[in-house]
């Protein structure tokens, strides 16, 4: 089970507390400071849950919250928040939120919180675009609840595509990134992404002169 968590905290005392303690535990933790960082992280590769503080330099983590959950609803979350009114911990478990923790905490407890929820979840991350899902953990995709036969090359090219939402990627980028060489054939990249599209996925839109991207429409 992949049990690897994020932290976004910008109080590094904090953040090296919760690490070693969550290491203690066997729970590999990497740590950011800014939203920025976590997201871009989490694009690459999301991990099986995360731990949220509220105020950040570069904005606020209930505004993360329901975009992470949106992307990857079975990915765990627990907020971290000096603001620990009842009102402020219905709000964050109102956005989709696991559990909130106010600070100052236990690490003892937080160690226990953080794998009971991953008990809860079996580390697994889940990308959900409307009718189309992948799970990560059996390499199943499904399409308007229907199994799509994908091949192991057409699962993680959809994977990536889908992480990447939004940003148009170079063919170069996609072999390097699916197929492990950025420089070949990039007509593999065109026939693949022909079958998906066969397959009734039309959310990979051609950026002419570059390659593709991913965009979800409603």
């Amino acid at each position: 089970m992949d049990k690897r968590v994020y932290l976004l905290e910008d109080d590094q005392n904090i953040g090296e507390l919760v690490k070693c303690a969550l290491e203690m535990s066997n729970i590999p933790v990497e740590c950011f400071g800014t939203i920025a960082a976590f997201t871009d992280a989490v694009d690459k590769a999301p991990p099986a849950a995360a731990l949220l503080d509220i105020m950040l330099p570069d904005g606020n983590g209930l505004d993360v919250l329901p975009k992470l959950k949106q992307k990857y609803p079975a990915m765990g979350v627990i907020m971290l928040s000096a603001l620990g009114q009842e009102t402020d911990k219905v709000r964050g478990l109102n956005l989709g939120a696991d559990d909130y923790i106010a600070k100052p905490f236990g690490v003892l407890e937080l160690a226990a919180r953080v794998n009971a929820l991953l008990r809860r979840s079996g580390g697994n991350v889940s990308l959900v675009r409307g009718d189309l899902s992948l799970d990560e953990e059996t390499m199943t995709a499904t399409l308007h609840g229907v199994k799509l036969e994908l091949n192991n090359k057409e699962f993680n090219l959809l994977k990536y595509l889908m992480q990447k939402e939004g940003k148009a990627l170079t063919r170069e980028n996609i072999l390097n990134a699916v197929w492990g060489y950025d420089e070949g054939e990039t007509r593999t990249v065109d026939n693949h992404v022909a079958r998906l599209r066969k397959m009734g996925i039309d959310y990979i839109e051609t950026v002419f002169g570059v390659g593709y991207k991913f965009v979800y429409r409603d």
